[in-house]
């Protein structure tokens, strides 16, 4: 039992700790800089939407004050089976947009495919309907392709509460996942980029599987696969709201970590040598889905380890357990720190859990 608990501790620790840690001190020995210069290369810009009626224009509003070669610019905006006004719009905007108009919903993944079949530019932009981008965020994409080694480059999202933006956990949360990035960007390549705002070269893209729930993984470890850098631009900057909503930010993440247990079945070179990125991707993708289970075996242990040290580490976890629960009846208590970390915490540890019983039985979603 002692050696389960410590082995367990060990890695969660690693999980949410020790990886970043090993990270950063990686980068201070042996840093791999990203030469870069202003570049303005043909971009086709990829945006995947179904029934966005309501958001569309204010999409197209936005691409339209970015600080880039209006020439050098194509938008394509694939309407996946939108029931809705969205088509119309799209046909309203073709001055501006080509719009690729689907009559059945394939799923985003097979959408971008089609997508991608009508680019022409040197790269490809990836933006979702809901974020505003910043003016320069395609310049700055594009700035990192000056480097030949590099495939494909994340930008960063930016999250403001609709409570006021105050500091909770989930926005710590999402602060040390974008740090977590940055390290894995200064050695090498990221597993993963920002869905809403990335870019790749054109040539490196390979179609995605129908029903991909994360083509924002899948494409960067194709990316990486083709022998080229995955990096990230903390100035490619797009914006977005953490929900409050109950439950909204929960289907998010059970989503997010559902597609991470997919990728095994879709892609299974992904847990091969043939994986570049293969520590990396277990680290920072895999672990995550794991770690309940391990948190799971830390309080069992403890509690069945007859030993009065072990017996004050089962109550501190109880205590731990107590004030998420206490974040979860009485949403108002979330305004203290520690009851919001502990409460982001379990919950997106459940929220792990649920995603494990999804890849067990078989039930994915392939849209946001």
């Amino acid at each position: 039992m002692k050696i389960l608990f410590w082995m367990s501790l060990s890695t969660v620790s690693y999980t949410y700790m020790g990886y970043a840690l090993m990270l950063s001190i990686l980068g201070s020995l042996r840093p791999r800089p990203i030469h870069r210069k202003s570049i303005t290369p043909t971009v086709s810009i990829l945006i995947s939407a179904r029934n966005e009626e309501q958001r569309i224009g204010a999409k197209l509003a936005n691409l339209r004050e970015l600080n880039y070669p209006k020439n050098l610019i194509q938008v394509i905006v694939i309407s996946d089976g939108s029931t809705d006004r969205t088509a119309l719009l799209l046909e309203e905007h073709k001055n501006f947009v080509m719009p690729v108009i689907l009559t059945s919903p394939v799923g985003k993944a097979v959408a971008l495919n089609m997508g991608k079949s009508q680019a022409t530019g040197e790269i490809l932009v990836f933006f979702d309907t809901r974020q505003t981008v910043h003016p320069d965020a395609v310049l700055e994409l594009a700035s990192f392709f000056s480097d030949p080694k590099v495939g494909a480059v994340s930008g960063e999202l930016i999250l403001d509460s609709l409570a006021g933006g105050a500091e909770d956990g989930l926005g710590l949360y999402w602060k040390i996942e974008k740090m977590v990035r940055r390290f894995e960007s200064d050695t090498g390549s990221v597993v993963g980029v920002t869905g809403a705002i990335y870019a790749m070269r054109k040539e490196l893209y390979v179609d995605l599987p129908a029903n991909t729930i994360l083509d924002d993984v899948l494409v960067p470890m194709n990316v990486a696969h083709a022998g080229y850098r995955v990096v990230f631009n903390p100035r490619a900057l797009a914006y977005d709201q953490i929900f409050i909503e109950q439950g909204k930010e929960f289907s998010r993440k059970v989503r997010t970590l559902t597609g991470n247990l997919q990728l095994l079945k879709l892609a299974p070179w992904l847990m091969t040598t043939g994986n570049p990125l293969l520590f990396r991707f277990i680290s920072h993708k895999l672990l995550r889905v794991l770690a309940p289970i391990f948190l799971l075996l830390m309080l069992a242990c403890s509690a069945l380890a007859q030993n009065r040290s072990y017996a004050g580490m089962f109550l501190l976890q109880l205590i731990f357990y107590g004030l998420a629960l206490v974040g979860y009846i009485r949403p108002a208590s979330r305004k203290w720190r520690p009851i919001s970390i502990a409460h982001t915490f379990v919950i997106l540890n459940f929220a792990a859990l649920v995603a494990l019983r999804n890849f067990a039985t078989h039930r994915t979603d392939v849209w946001n």
